[in-house]
């Protein structure tokens, strides 16, 4: 075989080239165009990254709060009202918060915090990104469970997004918020140390039941302040973040439980404390006490009257959220005294109108059902004297005289001494002409009532008041009650010192969860007597009227076309001539109607009603003479700012309830203190002196006036229709009031140093008190009650005549000059006004009134 020579090159081995051949170019020129390219690409793709993140760093960054600085850190925290004695009596807030510095946070307090919420706190940035890729893998990837992967530094910062997007926007589960959560805390990193970043998350975290930062969370979980916390404590506080509701020690103490235990095993992990502080505060029983509603537990009617003022004046977002501290006029303990008083005369005053029935009657299961509720409300050994319970009426022994009851599993004695009130309605019928004999007529087996624990000695003292029966009838039992009832009666109480303008106690009702309807101010109610002293103050003022003026109290009748009056006295008897100081003592009817006519006869029909604005009364008189007897509708608040004006001799000044108003800074907003309070800082009292001495007077009524219509008063309180206030022991004055059928009762008084005025009646005028009750025996001991409380200790001074006054030796009887040894009283007088001997003889002024609608 012959060899041929081939076309294609021969090739060796050596000879065979690395890379193949494509398209006629060689394979190391593709690589490295292919490199090229590559890296090309991944720069452009890096920077179009970058771009893309810029822009959306950017976008997300649009609109992010701006990182306050420290002193512009300003979360929405509480507004205080404060009692004159320094005591919080209410708290208003968006969120309850009480801002405290780090230095007063507890150091395991801090460490628990960031155990269990953010362990490198002090090593990250602001971000834990492992924490954050974990988290958001888990909910948004594979849809598991929600997942928190927040660093301290981002709590902050979302607490800073709800601050400024409200809760809904900053707490919104999206990948979106969380970015920009992110963003704002890498600015809090860079703007603030870690301690600084504490600070505010510390004070801003939400720690459940209303509690935002650990100061507010101490006091609502322990009733103490933060720096107080034990190692157990704060542990349970650093547990709450993650889910306050479900891990509450007051909802689910032992979910709360299992969370402190993580904690403190967190701790102990951590180096920051040993293994038997966590053993022993592991081991302690959960036991929280939530804060008091000191709002609704001090003085509700007083505190809305001051937040609807501050509302007013600054606005609901600003007492909600700006921390303003309102330093109130009230005394605290007079206020106390105020409200146990009314309640006291409410239910007295109650009881006195009858029983209205037994809550219900009950039987078989809903009563079995009904003792189970009573036993956990009411647990066996828990009643002390002077609790208010439920019972069950178990049997009834008509011969003992005794009604066994139940509450709960206790059993008790309600004998027939403890309800002796309890007849049937009727205010026709005097009470102690009614009083109850058998049990078994007001009560039987069933009946669910309310009752009060009281001691033997209690009953004892009820029997020998209402002479109704012996002491040995009382019976001996280890739980013996009295048959109560929640009052349909209505009260009102308004004190003011007089020269302060301070409001010292106010009550506006029975009870403020049942109606906040404040009846010291909401309620136009007919005044009756009490509006007396208005009109005489008008005589004395302007018609020249004295002590001495005889007055004319016969029958008289004003008839027009249509209709006819004929005004009557209480005691249905007529006196003839009498005296205005006889006519006011003894609160008179006819003299007190025609003297309002002799004032429409000289100055008009409006004079009346010119004169009671002039002295504070904004409320329309009504051009008749039945204003003269209080027809014309008042409210208790300005009524006793009137007399309030006879106390100062004619002086008008205003009455508040604020005394200072400060901001979250301790920066005054406004300051109504006066130079005489010792709570005052001693600066302000002497800047209120000056201004006091500079202030001008608004005098609204000569002080001669003033001061005889305060001494007459003074007599009311002594020998008149209001002769019980004597018992207070100490200088006073004040009227009576009370309307036809006693629809409303009251009692206007005061001292050099406080006046106050009480209103008793029904909101609505259905079924009338009745004529047994008047001002006298409803609203003047609950004032002679809460004043001798609210003076206790304190002595009261005599009221003082101002110059031009002249005291005269009086027969009460004719008005004129007494003779030696007669019986006398002495008034005082304008001089040149007092009756002299021309007048014993027989020229002394006497009011003579016409049929003015004849006229």
């Amino acid at each position: 075989m012959t060899d041929t020579p081939s076309t294609s090159p021969q090739r060796s081995g050596a000879d065979v080239p690395s890379r193949v051949v494509l398209d006629g170019l060689p394979a190391r020129t593709l690589w490295r165009r292919a490199l090229r390219w590559g890296l090309f690409l991944g720069i452009a793709l890096v920077n179009a990254g970058l771009v893309a993140g810029a822009i959306g760093w950017w976008t997300l960054s649009k609109g992010l709060p701006d990182i306050p600085t420290l002193d512009r850190y300003r979360p929405p925290i509480v507004t205080e009202m404060i009692s004159a004695d320094g005591q919080i009596a209410g708290e208003f807030f968006a969120e309850r918060r009480k801002v405290v510095p780090y230095e007063r946070i507890p150091r395991q307090l801090v460490q628990a915090f960031i155990a269990s919420e953010d362990q490198h706190f002090f090593e990250h940035g602001g971000v834990d990104l492992l924490g954050t890729l974990r988290a958001a893998v888990n909910t948004y990837v594979l849809r598991r469970r929600v997942q928190g992967g927040s660093t301290i530094s981002q709590q902050t910062a979302k607490s800073i997004l709800i601050s400024a997007e409200g809760f809904e926007r900053g707490t919104k589960k999206s990948l979106r918020r969380k970015l920009r959560e992110l963003i704002l805390a890498r600015r809090l990193e860079a703007a603030f140390t870690k301690e600084q970043i504490l600070w505010m998350y510390l004070n801003g975290v939400y720690l459940g039941h209303h509690s935002y930062g650990v100061q507010a969370a101490a006091e609502n979980y322990y009733r103490k302040n933060v720096e107080d916390l034990s190692l157990e404590e704060a542990a349970l506080i650093a547990g709450l973040p993650q889910a306050p509701s479900r891990y509450s020690p007051f909802s689910h103490p032992a979910a709360a439980s299992e969370r402190r235990r993580y904690v403190l095993r967190r701790m102990a992990e951590e180096g920051m404390i040993t293994q038997e502080e966590r053993a022993r505060a592991a081991a302690a029983e959960v036991r929280v006490h939530g804060v008091d509603d000191v709002f609704r537990e001090t003085a509700p009617f007083y505190v809305e009257t001051v937040r609807r003022q501050i509302v007013e004046r600054y606005g609901n977002d600003r007492l909600l959220s700006d921390g303003l501290r309102v330093e109130m006029a009230m005394d605290l303990e007079r206020q106390r005294a105020a409200q146990a008083a009314m309640l006291k005369g409410l239910i007295e005053v109650d009881h006195r109108q009858g029983f209205y029935g037994p809550v219900a009657n009950v039987k078989g299961a809903e009563r079995a059902a009904l003792e189970e509720r009573l036993a956990k409300a009411w647990p066996a050994g828990t009643l002390r004297v002077g609790d208010y319970c439920v019972g069950v009426v178990e049997r009834i022994d008509d011969r003992a005289g005794v009604a066994e009851v139940a509450v709960g599993t206790a059993r008790g004695l309600l004998p027939v001494s403890g309800m002796r009130w309890a007849r049937r309605p009727n205010p026709l019928v005097n009470y102690q002409a009614a009083l109850v004999a058998r049990v078994s007529s007001v009560l039987g087996p069933g009946d669910v009532i309310v009752l009060r624990r009281v001691e033997r000695a209690e009953l004892v003292r009820r029997e020998v008041s209402l002479a109704a029966g012996r002491s040995k009838d009382v019976p001996e039992a280890d739980l013996l009650f009295t048959l109560e009832q929640e009052p349909k009666l209505q009260g009102a109480l308004v004190s003011v010192d007089p020269w302060s303008g301070y409001v010292t106690a106010m009550v506006g009702g029975y009870d403020f969860e049942a109606s906040e309807f404040n009846r010291a101010f909401q309620a136009c109610r007919q005044p009756g007597s009490a509006f007396k002293p208005i009109v005489y103050s008008a005589a004395v003022e302007k018609l020249d009227f004295t002590p001495a003026t005889i007055l004319t109290d016969a029958p008289i009748v004003f008839r027009d076309e249509a209709n006819s009056w004929k005004p009557q006295n209480y005691g249905q008897d007529f006196k003839g001539d009498v005296t205005l100081r006889t006519a006011l003592v003894n609160s008179m009817n006819i003299p007190a109607v025609k003297t309002a006519e002799a004032l429409w006869n000289k100055l008009g029909d409006q004079a009346l009603g010119e004169w009671a604005k002039q002295l504070g009364l904004t409320t329309a008189v009504k051009p008749e003479l039945g204003s003269a007897l209080g027809s014309s509708c008042v409210n208790l608040w300005e009524l006793t700012n009137v007399y309030a004006v006879f106390d100062r001799y004619g002086e008008k000044r205003p009455s508040g309830f604020v005394k200072r108003v400060l901001d979250r800074d301790g920066d005054v907003l406004e300051d109504h203190a006066d130079w005489r309070d010792p709570w005052v800082p001693l600066e302000e009292r002497l800047a209120a002196g000056v201004a006091e001495v500079s202030r001008p007077r608004e005098q609204v009524m000569d002080p001669r006036t003033a001061y005889i219509l305060v001494r007459l008063m003074r007599e009311v309180a002594t020998v008149g229709t209001g002769a019980q206030a004597a018992a207070l022991g100490k200088p006073a004055a004040g009227k009576t009031g009370t309307t036809n059928d006693s629809f409303d009762t009251w009692f206007m008084g005061f001292t050099h140093d406080l006046a106050t005025g009480v209103w008793l009646g029904y909101d609505v005028n259905e079924v009338p008190l009745g004529p047994y009750e008047t001002g006298g025996r409803t609203a003047l001991p609950v004032w002679l009650d809460y004043m001798s409380r609210a003076l206790r200790n304190r002595p009261q001074p005599e009221f003082r005549a101002p110059a031009g006054i002249v005291e005269v030796r009086m027969d009460p009887d004719t008005g004129k000059p007494a003779a030696p040894g007669a019986r006398a009283v002495y008034e005082p007088f304008k001089v040149g006004t007092e009756p002299t001997a021309a007048d014993a003889a027989g020229e002394q002024q006497k009011v003579e009134v016409q049929d003015l609608f004849m006229q």
